[in-house]
């Protein structure tokens, strides 16, 4: 899960169970901080490193048997390409809540890195990253500055990452017969790969970058922490900007969330069924978001526009079905007279592990 998360109450993170202000004891506890990287940080986000480019050397066709240290040195130096973009936005993301939560005085950790088992077991090498505040931020209005921060941070250097990864990829005719994972597109991404890209009406393949994929990841990253709901991201804009009705946009998007796996199934057409898996655990942490000391205040007209800005960042990089699984298709004979605007999205090298990266049509 490309999320914060949270272990216990006593140790509540930027996502979830957020203790309530402590006045005493914050801004003493931010001048006694050491100015040191914690061991345990500091080996999560080695291992990290590690787990993500050795799932970019799984997707480039490299096998990595730690059994052979000098072999598996040179086929992680083909991971790279993708571990290093992918590191970046992460930490983009997270050192975006840090710095802010430290210029409003908030005491809060240095980014927690979730390594994840590397391919076949998971595609990306991580579940992500989360920080912990320590206290609780006085006013809507650095609440909304800590928890914008992130998503903003992370997706500014997504978009050049993908950016310069659809440059690199690859034009060929297109071919699903294969069938294989496909991955779900966003407005974003979308747009930007007709403005890299620039397609025309017709059938094409894309043999996608691991740097392109990489900012793929990002924007997925920033959908799925923007989501409205309790203490993620995008529950603490909610917040900031609607403080009294924030569990009715939650609940509701809860609703949505089981809709989006049961309107396709009545249609016949195939889900995301990580929908329901987000509902659970959207219920599990709690639809509600704890209240600031001063609730009352309102955000100054460029915290308001930069709230509702995020809004709409969250709709252009969300996908209703991330990924999928697309069944191998026949070869039919095209008729040369009919225009089709599709683009298919592979990663290079990929296709022992997925045949179809990415599919989507415009």
């Amino acid at each position: 899960m490309m999320d914060e998360n949270v272990a216990h109450k006593d140790s509540p993170t930027v996502l979830t169970d957020i203790p309530r202000y402590a006045a005493s004891a914050a801004h003493g506890e931010l001048a006694l901080e050491r100015s040191r990287i914690p061991a345990l940080n500091l080996v999560l986000f080695l291992l990290t490193i590690l787990t993500t480019t050795t799932a970019g050397a799984f997707m480039n066709g490299e096998e990595v048997s730690f059994l052979h240290p000098f072999l598996a040195v040179a086929a992680l130096r083909s991971g790279l390409s993708f571990s290093l973009p992918l590191m970046a936005i992460l930490l983009a993301h997270e050192m975006g809540h840090y710095l802010t939560a430290r210029y409003h005085g908030v005491p809060t950790s240095l980014p927690y890195f979730i390594p994840a088992p590397p391919p076949p077991y998971f595609i990306f090498g991580t579940f992500g990253a989360f920080i912990r505040m320590k206290a609780m931020p006085r006013t809507r209005r650095v609440m909304f500055d800590i928890g914008a921060a992130g998503p903003w941070a992370g997706v500014l250097v997504a978009i050049p990452a993908v950016i310069f990864g659809l440059w690199m990829s690859d034009v060929t005719p297109l071919d699903k017969s294969g069938g294989g994972l496909e991955l779900g597109n966003s407005l974003l991404f979308l747009g930007l790969s007709h403005l890299v890209l620039g397609v025309d009406p017709t059938t094409v393949n894309v043999a996608l970058h691991p740097i392109a994929f990489a900012g793929w990841i990002g924007l997925l990253v920033t959908s799925l922490n923007l989501l409205p709901v309790g203490q993620l991201d995008g529950g603490h804009v909610v917040y900031a900007l609607f403080p009294r009705r924030h569990r009715t946009i939650a609940t509701l998007f809860v609703i949505s969330c089981i809709l989006m796996v049961v309107v396709p199934l009545a249609l016949g057409r195939n889900p995301w069924w990580g929908w329901l898996l987000w509902a659970v655990l959207l219920i599990a942490f709690g639809l509600g978001h704890p209240s600031t000391i001063d609730r009352d205040t309102p955000l100054d007209p460029g915290r308001a526009i930069a709230a509702w800005l995020t809004v709409v960042l969250f709709i252009v990089t969300f996908s209703p079905v991330p990924l999928s699984v697309s069944p191998p298709e026949p070869v039919t004979p095209r008729n040369p007279d009919e225009h089709t605007q599709e683009i298919m999205h592979y990663a290079p090298h990929y296709d022992q592990m997925l045949r179809h990266l990415h599919g989507v049509r415009i």
